[in-house]
């Protein structure tokens, strides 16, 4: 079998939040993600999962354990490997877009390939067939404010994916939408990661979303339970 594309082992970490006394956030969080995998995550408010995620996607560091992408240790690189890596491999997607507003939805993804070095007609390309996928190419020239929220979104997870990451971390990526909205959201996020064959680890609240996909581990109180 090849190596998971997310292999998280043994993670811990506190925070002193300015008072004597750590707060154990992670206790030991050890988990495995294989490339094609869709897991969830379920876990009530203040349990961890966005420390997790960071950790995961290279936007912070455990007090110990290990972060492997594709079989590569990520733990002790310097900031610049840790970037790096981060930009090549790992893609984010948040409850809120963040989108660009001032570039179209095809610009916000095609950005981020030009920051990468990618020629510009690839880019715009591949940009293109990401926005087919989700079923917004026929909005790829209009500027976020002239998209529905559920469009914003599609869009994002397109941008998440630009740069053809390995694994994809979502943390909550509907909660800011309604259900009807949610779902056609969610059903499109399902089609990308299907077609691009990469490794997500998705947080959510939705139990009913969290059951559509491959499997589900819950965290709580800084432990998988």
């Amino acid at each position: 079998m090849s190596d998971p594309a997310l292999d998280l082992s043994d993670l811990h970490k506190g925070y002193n939040h300015g008072t004597p006394k750590e707060v154990q956030v992670l206790r030991g969080v050890s988990l495995a993600v294989q490339p094609g995998e869709i897991v969830s995550m379920v876990a009530p408010s203040g349990a961890g999962k966005s420390t997790l995620l960071h950790i995961a996607g290279l936007l912070d560091t455990a007090d110990s354990g290990h972060v492997r992408l594709g079989g590569e240790e990520m733990t002790a690189l310097g900031d610049r490997r840790r970037t790096a890596a981060r930009r090549n491999r790992v893609g984010f997607v948040y409850q809120f877009h963040h989108l660009l507003p001032e570039f179209t939805a095809a610009e916000n993804i095609v950005l981020p390939q030009l920051a990468n070095g990618v020629a510009r007609a690839e880019a715009e390309k591949h940009a293109t067939s990401l926005l087919e996928i989700v079923g917004v190419g026929h909005r790829s020239d209009h500027r976020p404010s002239a998209l529905s929220g559920g469009e914003q979104q599609r869009v994002a997870f397109c941008r998440a994916l630009a740069n053809r990451p390995r694994v994809l971390l979502a943390d909550e990526p509907t909660g800011n939408l309604d259900p009807e909205t949610s779902d056609t959201v969610f059903a499109a996020l399902m089609n990308l990661v299907r077609e691009t064959g990469l490794a997500a680890l998705i947080a959510t609240h939705n139990l009913d979303l969290a059951a559509r996909m491959d499997r589900t581990v819950r965290l709580k109180d800084g432990r998988i339970v």
